[in-house]
């Protein structure tokens, strides 16, 4: 199973070439090539893409997952988490609803609630694009009430007047339900809270990176 978290490893190739022609004396020059070094194994790294289509979302199904079908890994294994990780989610699909339908989209971690929309209405659109964005950086790890993550996103869709944007942006501090020391799988979901016969929402394109 792939850690989540897990860094990339840096072949002793590598690492040679990179010090080659250092001398044991010359620390400013060695130092400024480590630091090199650990930038490479820092460098941004796929986790998750979805390829397959995620199934419609209307509001008979509740509460449900948009992620689809895909490859790599949702699932950080317990403790695996460093302070610092930071993580980027994106995603897009079809929507098509009626005027003033409210929405929610939950994120859940070990089906912990750690970031949320504010219920927000979407104007008349029909089969249009809508785009999630969010942000995840690990503050501090340990156990409920010692770990912390900040979080932050947006979701933006096109209405039928005028081809129009709108959306909400949202943030939230989860600071007394994390814990880094369980297992934490993630998901993210989406209800519909009116009922409509035209109501569905898609995931068509989910990927998940870790940028630090």
């Amino acid at each position: 199973m792939t850690k989540i978290s897990e860094y990339p490893e840096i072949s002793t190739a590598t690492v040679d070439d990179l010090l080659i022609g250092t001398s044991s004396t010359d620390e400013s020059t060695k130092n400024f090539k480590i630091s090199q070094i650990n930038s490479l194994r820092d460098t941004s790294q796929g986790l998750y893409a979805q390829t397959n289509l995620g199934n419609p979302i209307t509001f008979a199904d509740g509460e449900t997952s948009l992620i689809g079908v895909g490859v790599g890994t949702l699932t950080v294994p317990a403790d695996s988490f460093k302070v610092g990780d930071s993580f980027v989610i994106k995603m897009c699909g079809p929507v098509t609803c009626p005027n003033n339908m409210g929405l929610n989209i939950k994120v859940r971690s070990n089906g912990v609630i750690i970031l949320e929309t504010p219920v927000f209405e979407l104007a008349a659109c029909s089969d249009r694009t809508y785009d999630l964005i969010l942000d995840f950086t690990i503050a501090a790890i340990g156990g409920i009430g010692v770990a912390k993550l900040f979080a932050n996103g947006s979701f933006t869709y096109n209405k039928n007047s005028s081809n129009a944007f709108e959306g909400v942006n949202f943030r939230q501090i989860s600071e007394t339900v994390f814990d880094t020391t369980v297992e934490n799988e993630l998901d993210i979901t989406a209800e519909w809270l009116e009922d409509s016969p035209t109501l569905q929402i898609v995931s068509q394109n989910f990927t998940l990176t870790k940028v630090f």
